[in-house]
């Protein structure tokens, strides 16, 4: 990294989700390096800016409300202007076009704008036409797999020149993989039997992630093998329908919502297996977690999620919406503990050597610098 780099992030906000977590990770990073990094959220701050402002690393919040807010614009402007950045760094279409819109006549070196997920969200709609209208002042468009890279251009949003994937990537130093006493003492603590099997998920409990899915699945392994039991880590709109799923299927009692946490790679090495459920991905963060826990997974075959299991290697893939299958993969790792160990191994070697932030932040540096004067 470039010391002394000015570099700012733009974002919606900070709440707790992957792509507040990929900004994070890399702000702070490339702080510590000695880049002056500050963070502007276009709405609120969020929950996790306070991590930011501890590390050292500013966040600014532009209180932008529903519709046109010139204000929420011009208070982004002033954002900029002080710290007049090299580096404009946007993060999906909203955060993208109102931080150029407000770096008009103050145009940093370079523009860089990620998006995140699958990048193809409401083509044709009013977000992708303002988007498009930003993109003749945008350098670098980055995707976070080769999957999103491949969607954006089939689409025709981005001009291929300007097209690049970088996947997202971690801090490995938080992740240890766990053992048979961590996941005696994570049973206890759940108030689950000695002996109890967790199966372990975290993400947004939303339509993409199908939590539905996800507790018929449990319903029919905890058919075969009643030593099991569901956690799911985060919150989100169907929380309530994921309990109430889990009611009706006769399970509430081995379905465990344990809300936002913030001691998830304490609660990964208590996992037996992790699971994934989602109709649509993009570059996952919770499975490269996943990964540096040294745990086994079972994720279904949608977005990049491939480039990250390889089937059979280090997890298994199987079809979205097809909790039946996802139940049979599930209860072949749990019946076989050393070959889910060997997976387990195999994810953590992959993910440090291809899923570091490290990794990540140097190819964002070089997509910084290659158009530098």
């Amino acid at each position: 990294m470039i010391a002394g780099l000015r570099i700012t992030h733009v974002v919606e906000n900070l709440n707790r989700g992957g792509l507040e977590r990929v900004v994070i990770d890399l702000a702070r990073a490339q702080h510590e390096s000695g880049c002056a990094v500050q963070v502007a959220c276009l709405f609120e701050r969020g929950s996790l800016a306070g991590e930011l402002e501890a590390a050292g690393v500013p966040v600014h919040a532009c209180g932008k409300r529903a519709g046109l807010d010139v204000a929420a614009i011009g208070r982004l402007r002033g954002v900029l202007r002080a710290q007049h950045p090299e580096v404009l760094h946007t993060h999906n279409a909203v955060a993208h076009y109102h931080g150029v819109l407000a770096a008009l006549g103050q145009r940093p070196r370079c523009t860089v704008n990620t998006r995140h997920g699958m990048g193809v969200q409401q083509a044709g709609g009013r977000r992708e036409w303002l988007f498009r209208r930003a993109l003749t002042r945008t350098d670098v468009v980055a995707t976070v797999c080769e999957a999103a890279r491949a969607q954006v251009a089939a689409a025709g949003l981005v001009p291929a020149a300007k097209l690049v994937a970088v996947p997202n990537g971690i801090r490995l130093d938080a992740f240890v993989p766990g053992g048979a006493r961590a996941r005696a003492a994570l049973a206890a603590e759940l108030g689950l039997p000695p002996g109890t099997r967790i199966v372990g998920a975290v993400g947004r409990l939303n339509w993409a992630k199908d939590p539905a899915g996800m507790v018929e699945a449990f319903r029919i392994l905890h058919a075969a093998r009643p030593d099991t039991a569901l956690a799911w880590v985060g919150d989100g709109a169907l929380r309530a329908a994921f309990e109430a799923a889990a009611r009706d299927a006769g399970v509430a009692a081995r379905v465990l919502a344990l809300g936002d946490r913030s001691d998830v790679p304490r609660l990964l090495r208590g996992f037996d297996v992790y699971a994934m459920s989602s109709r649509t991905e993009g570059y996952s963060i919770a499975l490269l977690e996943a990964c540096a826990a040294g745990l086994p997974i079972v994720a279904t075959n949608v977005g990049g999620n491939c480039e990250i299991v390889a089937d059979r290697i280090n997890g298994r893939l199987v079809p979205a919406g097809d909790p039946a299958a996802l139940a049979t993969a599930l209860g072949s790792l749990l019946d076989d503990p050393a070959r889910a160990a060997a997976m387990g191994a195999a994810g953590r070697a992959w993910v440090e050597a291809h899923g570091s932030l490290a990794a990540m932040a140097r190819c964002y540096l070089n997509h910084y610098t290659r158009s530098r004067p």
